[in-house]
C-alpha cells in the first residue's frame, strides 16, 4: 500500500468519525497548548528581562547593597544588616575610577505627584545623576535631559513618564509646566518616551529628578545604587569589577579576608540569572503540561483498539486482497499519526492564542519561537505513532479467515 492511500484512508477514518475524533484530541489538544503556553510566556520574559537589562549595556556592573534576587528570609535579613551605600562613599568611587567610562547612582522611592486637581499615589519618584541616562538609554521625546548643572544646583526640575504627562496633566507638552513631588514643587523640563506595561505594572509612571534634588527633598535613608560603565566594553569587564570591589571594600573599610559587604552584578550575569530560574521554572511546569500528552497518547491508543475492533472484518478483506502485514501496520499507525498531528496543530494554535491573550490581559510579554512549534508538532505525531504501535500491530497480526467471518 502507498503511503499517499495510507493518508487517505486515515483522512477518510477520522471524518467519518468526527466528533470521536474531536473527543479523542482533547487531550493531545491540552498538552501541547499547555506546553507552547509556558515556552512563549517563558521566552517572552526572558527577551523582555535581557532588552531591559542590555539597556544598560553589557559593559555595565551594578553595586548595591543587596543582591538582586534572594531565596530565603536568613538571607535577606543578613544582607539587609549591611551598611547603605552612602553618597559620599559614591563621590570618592567616582573620583578614584581609572577603569570608568561612566558612573552613575540612583536612589527612588514611590511618591505623591500632584498637577492641578490630578493626583497619583504609587508613582516612582528616581533620584539619580546625569550618567544615568546615556547607561538607561532613556530617550527623550520633548524638552531636555537632566544636566550636571541641575545636579551641582540640587535644580527643582524634573523628566516625567508618559503616564505622568497622560493622566495627570492632560496629555499634550509637558515642558515648562509645574507639577507637586511629594509637597515640593518641580519644573518638568522632559518627557521620556513610552515604554509600556509589563506584568500590569506600567513603565511609564515616574519621576525623575537630580539625585542631589532628591536627597534634600527626600533625605538619605536608603541605600544608594551605583553604576559603573566599563571604558573598553564587555572585554574590560574584568578590570573594571576588579577595580570596583577593591575601591569600595577600601571606602566601607571591609577588613582582609571578609566578605564583600556589598554585592557587584554585571547585566549579563542579572540575565543568566534570570534564564536559569524561569528555565527550572518551565521545565516543571512543561513537565506537569505533559502528562495531559501522556493521557492524550494513552487515549488515542484505546480509541485505536477500538477501531481495530469495528474494522476486523475490513481487515480480513485487506489481508484476502493481498495486503501484507506491512500495509495494514502502516495504514493503522498513519491513522494514529494523522490524528496526533491534527491534535499538535491545534493544540499549537491554541497555545499561541491564549499566550497572546494572557499578554494583552495583564501585560507578560509573550514571543513564540519556530523551534517550538516544530517541537510541539514533532512530540505530539511521535505520541500518536508511540501509543499507534500496539493497535496497529494487533490489526496486523489478525487471521484473515478469522477476521472474515466476524460479523459487521
Amino acid at each position: 500500500m502507498q503511503w499517499t492511500e495510507s493518508i487517505r484512508i486515515a483522512v477518510q477514518s477520522l471524518w467519518a468519525n468526527k466528533l470521536r475524533t474531536v473527543l479523542t484530541l482533547l487531550g493531545m489538544v491540552i498538552g501541547v497548548a499547555s506546553v507552547i503556553t509556558v515556552i512563549t510566556l517563558v521566552n517572552g520574559a526572558n527577551h523582555y528581562v535581557a532588552t531591559k537589562i542590555s539597556g544598560h549595556g553589557a559593559d555595565v556592573i551594578t553595586v548595591t547593597k543587596t543582591p538582586s534576587v534572594i531565596f530565603d528570609y536568613d538571607t535577606y535579613v543578613k544582607f539587609n544588616r549591611r551598611k547603605n551605600l552612602t553618597y559620599d562613599q559614591y563621590t570618592a568611587y567616582a573620583d578614584s575610577c581609572r577603569k570608568c567610562r561612566l558612573t552613575g547612582a540612583q536612589i527612588s522611592t514611590n511618591g505623591k505627584v500632584v498637577y492641578g486637581t490630578h493626583s497619583s499615589t504609587r508613582t516612582s519618584i528616581n533620584g539619580w545623576t546625569p550618567a544615568m541616562q546615556p547607561m538607561t538609554a532613556l530617550n527623550i521625546v520633548a524638552g531636555r535631559e537632566l544636566t550636571e548643572t541641575d545636579e551641582k544646583e540640587g535644580a527643582h526640575v524634573v523628566l516625567v513618564g508618559y503616564d505622568v504627562v497622560h493622566h495627570l496633566m492632560g496629555g499634550g507638552d509637558p515642558v515648562g509646566k509645574e507639577i507637586r513631588v511629594d509637597g515640593n514643587v518641580y519644573t518638568v523640563v522632559g518627557q521620556g518616551e513610552r515604554q509600556g506595561t509589563t506584568l500590569g505594572q506600567s513603565q511609564d509612571d515616574y519621576v525623575d529628578m537630580p539625585l542631589s534634588t532628591f536627597m534634600h527633598s527626600h533625605g538619605l535613608h536608603q541605600s544608594l545604587s551605583i553604576f559603573v560603565k566599563a571604558p573598553g566594553g564587555p572585554a574590560s569587564m574584568e578590570e573594571a569589577s576588579d577595580e570596583a570591589r577593591s575601591l569600595l571594600r577600601m571606602l566601607r573599610r571591609d577588613a582582609p579576608g571578609t566578605e564583600d559587604d556589598f554585592t557587584l552584578e554585571s547585566n549579563g550575569s542579572l540575565v543568566d540569572l534570570w534564564k536559569s530560574l524561569t528555565s527550572t521554572f518551565s521545565a516543571v511546569l512543561v513537565g506537569v503540561a505533559s502528562i495531559s500528552l501522556v493521557i492524550g497518547g494513552v487515549v488515542i491508543m484505546n480509541i485505536m483498539l477500538v477501531s481495530v475492533t469495528e474494522r476486523t472484518r475490513e481487515i480480513g478483506i485487506r489481508k484476502a486482497l493481498g495486503a501484507r502485514r506491512a500495509d495494514l501496520l502502516a495504514q493503522f499507525l498513519v491513522e494514529s499519526a494523522a490524528m496526533a498531528a491534527l491534535g499538535g496543530i491545534l493544540g499549537v494554535s491554541i497555545g499561541a492564542g491564549f499566550s497572546y491573550l494572557i499578554s494583552a490581559g495583564v501585560g507578560w510579554p509573550a514571543q513564540i519561537s519556530l523551534w517550538s512549534i516544530i517541537a510541539g508538532l514533532v512530540v505530539a505525531t511521535s505520541v500518536g505513532i508511540f501509543f499507534g504501535v500496539y493497535p496497529a500491530s494487533k490489526a496486523a497480526r489478525l487471521d484473515p479467515i478469522v477476521a472474515l467471518r466476524s460479523e459487521l
